[in-house]
């Protein structure tokens, strides 16, 4: 067999008395052949590891969500690029399965809510039919009240609905807060006296915020309702407003029952059920009331906060920016 170039050379060199030079140039070649290939190996492996597997890990889970499975991650690995490509996968991926439960629950709730009513005018109305119920005014306006409640939920929905979207019309002005708060007081005073709630407005602010003014006495209106149903007789409920250094604070404060700490988070969700703002019975209401209040004043570019404590009553505190010079009214 034919020896090898290298082993040649060096045969070669040792026969005829070949210098130091010629040695060094031969191990700088024999380097060169062996180191060469070892080199792009190591490379090859660093660029496999750092790009080829990450893409492959991505590329597994893109398909697995697109199967329906939210609930994978992917291990954040290779170059730092590809570590924050992992990171923003899994941060898409768990808010694209809140979304999905948050649907899931949407669904379930509304089912929820609509059965109670429509089982009621069926009952109702096949009672009238078979003869058990007699087709009185009394019967009629129950089953009416009924749908009523459906309306009522339906367009609560729609509210909601077109408020997340950006997309409820605003018909935007000057609101005087004192007037607001006076109309409002002026609602529920025969419900409040009837209850025996002090509902209460302070001394005048001299304020006003720029806004829609029937959506905001909507919002000030649901807390009120809220505060009656969870405000034993001989308690109060305070109106108030004060300017801030981050716009108008209006506030809407109750000696209620309060509201558990671990429910706090939670108060502004779709059908909330804890037990102080989504009740049973008369007077309940639709378990959106909270939710459309807080999509309202976000709609406004405000906010709306609670601080709340068993036992010690509730504040909600809506948050509005200030009416401007340049506003046209």
């Amino acid at each position: 067999s034919r020896p090898l170039p290298t082993v040649a050379f060096l045969v070669t060199w040792l026969a005829g008395g070949g210098g130091p030079s010629t040695l060094l140039v031969w191990a700088i070649g024999l380097g060169m052949a062996l180191g060469l290939p070892m080199l792009a190996l190591a490379l090859g492996a660093r660029v496999f590891r750092s790009y080829a597997l990450p893409l492959a890990d991505l590329m597994e889970a893109a398909e697995s969500v697109a199967a329906g499975n939210l609930a994978v991650q992917v291990r954040p690995r290779g170059s730092p690029d590809f570590q924050q490509l992992a990171s923003s996968f899994n941060h898409m991926t768990a808010e694209l399965a809140r979304t999905e439960q948050q649907r899931r629950n949407l669904t379930a709730d509304v089912a929820h809510e609509l059965r109670t009513p429509l089982h009621i005018i069926q009952g109702n109305l096949e009672g009238i039919l078979d003869g058990v119920y007699a087709p009185t005014s009394e019967h009629i306006e129950a089953t009416l009240q009924e749908t009523r409640a459906l309306a009522r939920l339906v367009d609560d929905l729609r509210t909601l609905s077109l408020a997340e979207a950006g997309e409820l019309p605003l018909v935007r002005e000057a609101v005087d807060v004192d007037d607001l708060l006076a109309d409002v007081v002026t609602s529920f005073s025969a419900q409040a006296q009837s209850a025996g709630i002090d509902l209460q407005q302070p001394a005048p602010s001299a304020l006003t915020v720029t806004g829609d003014a029937g959506r905001l006495d909507q919002v000030i209106s649901n807390l009120v309702a809220n505060a009656l149903r969870h405000t034993p007789r001989g308690g109060r409920i305070i109106l108030s407003a004060a300017p801030a250094p981050d716009g108008i604070h209006i506030t809407v404060s109750d000696s209620g029952a309060g509201i558990p700490a671990e429910d706090l988070p939670f108060i502004f969700d779709r059908f909330w059920r804890g037990d102080r703002a989504r009740t049973s019975g008369e007077g309940a209401g639709s378990g959106l009331g909270l939710a459309i209040a807080g999509q309202l004043v976000k709609a406004h570019g405000g906010d709306l906060s609670v601080v709340s404590s068993l036992g010690q009553g509730t504040t909600f505190t809506l948050v509005l920016p200030p009416a401007t010079p340049a506003d046209p009214n």
